[in-house]
């Protein structure tokens, strides 16, 4: 005989035996019944990052950072509210009730406006529509004193586009005291790829004086290189910190060489564009904006023709047009 579940008669048909004998497996049934048809937790709010750091900000100045919110669940999320904690933060062009789609995300820009000096630390927390609302985003930052000496460095950032591996190119930044001198004692670089040149420490820069230092990048393999150049001093925001930035690219047998002169003045780098055809199309090649008036093109191929043209970018990052057009014949081979 094949063994069966016996047929469950109504609950007033069952003695007392039946009842107790048959409960568990009803208790089972409804239980499997529940989870099949209730919802999963579709909603999940994610932050990336979830905390940052300022450093050190002068007091009365701002500075602002952007936090990418993305809803990861299949519905509809909505951010109900949102709360900061922490006099020195603050949350701009953020209203609230906000919604956001099913894969989709948005900033949330904070800034950081110190009042007075010293570290200190904020909390944001956003509530919505995911179970494991409210979401918690933590920053600090530290405030300085105007009046305190301090050490600047201009331009914040460095790129060298693309270099050969093995050989260098080097660029230079300057550094500026304010409200008393600063004696700089040590300097360093978080990337071997990236070398201070030429710099004897200690050195003294009264109020004003501006000091030249050279960085070298050296890439040792080819692909996107990038790194930190720090300057330590006695300065109230030290370490004084350039953003470094560049492209290893590997040896060839040829490459095009091409320089240019400068629009209006007003450009903070430039793209450099190359087709087969004149006229176009063109197709950027250069991987970060150029800060220099000269490229290397080492990715030519023996025997073709190239047609390069160049365009600037200007700080509000508007891009001008292409500049007369620069042709390239390659020996074959």
């Amino acid at each position: 005989m094949t063994n069966a579940l016996p047929i469950l008669p109504l609950w007033g048909a069952l003695g007392e035996d039946q009842c107790m004998r048959f409960f568990p497996l009803f208790a089972i049934a409804a239980l499997l019944c529940v989870l099949a048809i209730a919802p999963a937790s579709a909603q999940q709010l994610q932050c990336d990052p979830c905390q940052h750091g300022f450093g050190k900000i002068q007091i009365g100045n701002s500075s602002s950072y952007s936090v990418q919110l993305t809803n990861t669940g299949h519905t509809t999320l909505q951010i109900s509210s949102l709360s900061v904690q922490g006099n020195a933060f603050s949350v701009v062009s953020f209203p609230v009730p906000k919604k956001i789609r099913p894969g989709a995300s948005v900033e949330l820009p904070v800034i950081f406006t110190p009042t007075y000096q010293g570290w200190t630390r904020g909390v944001i927390s956003l509530s919505s529509n995911d179970p494991n609302s409210p979401l918690h985003l933590y920053f600090w930052g530290h405030g300085i004193s105007a009046s305190s000496p301090q050490l600047a460095i201009s331009p914040a950032s460095l790129n060298f586009g693309s270099v050969t591996v093995g050989s260098n190119a080097s660029l230079q930044a300057t550094l500026t005291a304010a409200n008393g001198s600063v004696t700089i004692s040590s300097d360093g670089s978080t990337s071997s790829e990236f070398a201070i040149t030429g710099l004897g420490l200690p050195i003294t820069l009264e109020a004003g004086q501006n000091l030249t230092v050279t960085i070298q990048f050296t890439p040792n393999a080819s692909g996107a290189a990038s790194g930190q150049a720090g300057f330590t001093s006695n300065a109230e925001n030290s370490p004084t910190v350039e953003q470094l930035a560049g492209t290893g690219v590997a040896p060839s047998s040829h490459n095009v060489s091409l320089s240019w002169q400068p629009g209006d003045e007003s450009a903070v780098g430039y793209n450099v564009y190359r087709g087969t055809v004149k006229g176009g199309p063109y197709q950027m090649i250069n991987t970060a904006l150029d800060a220099l008036t000269n490229y290397t093109d080492y990715t030519v191929v023996s025997g073709a023709t190239y047609f390069y043209v160049t365009t600037e970018v200007n700080a509000q990052g508007e891009e001008s047009g292409y500049s007369n057009v620069a042709e390239a014949v390659i020996p074959n081979p």
